[in-house]
């Protein structure tokens, strides 16, 4: 997993509420096994025509949103079910960030869990950005993980919260397993100071046990 430094870009904006994983990538693409393949299928209910064709009118279809790593979105996004297909589609389009009003929690675990950062934006600053995407469509945004903050277009600065373990897997650009790898010397110690009888540990009975 690639280590999460600061990301900016001009937000690409998706502004639907309730967006669900079988949105974001329908279940025929599941069978899919390389997560770059995934990025064919992201959104593919509404990035293509009844003919099949790409609709140039879908905002991922746009020549100037095509290489945005950042998508905004409105509220509840990634709800439905617990798919971590959902978020690979996304990464494997090339996003790293995703600002929105609130997000499904399962999609937020799995997000953060394979590198993909989610910021819960509050409304006043949801609305200010919007605005500015809207006056400017190359309004730059950055995302700072280290100091947990958005910088957005006029320059004012907005702090968003994140899980401490979460923030730390993304930094170090490492999953859960890979945090246990980095705890392996102090496994290994344990193992080495094993005596084969309890760990090590003598429990004793309260009296009038059994």
């Amino acid at each position: 997993m690639e280590p999460f430094v600061t990301v900016g870009g001009s937000p690409v904006p998706l502004l639907v509420d309730n967006v669900d994983t079988d949105q974001i990538i329908p279940a025929s693409f599941l069978k899919v096994v390389d997560r770059e393949g995934l990025s064919g299928g992201l959104f593919h209910g509404w990035r293509f025509l009844e003919d099949g064709t790409p609709d140039p009118g879908f905002v991922l279809h746009q020549p100037k949103h095509r290489s945005s790593p950042i998508l905004l979105t409105g509220e509840n996004f990634g709800c439905g079910s617990s798919r971590e297909h959902a978020p690979w589609a996304l990464q494997a389009w090339g996003f790293r960030v995703i600002l929105g009003l609130g997000f499904a929690d399962i999609f937020r675990g799995n997000a953060h869990r394979n590198g993909l950062l989610t910021v819960t934006l509050d409304a006043e600053t949801h609305r200010s950005l919007l605005a500015s995407i809207q006056a400017d469509g190359d309004a730059q945004v950055s995302v700072n993980l280290e100091m947990q903050e958005v910088t957005l277009p006029d320059g004012t600065a907005s702090s968003f919260e994140i899980d401490a373990f979460a923030k730390h897997c993304m930094l170090q650009g490492i999953d859960p397993m890979g945090h246990l790898l980095e705890q392996l010397p102090a496994i290994e110690a344990f193992e080495a100071g094993h005596d084969g009888r309890g760990n090590g540990f003598s429990i004793q009975k309260d009296a009038g046990t059994s």
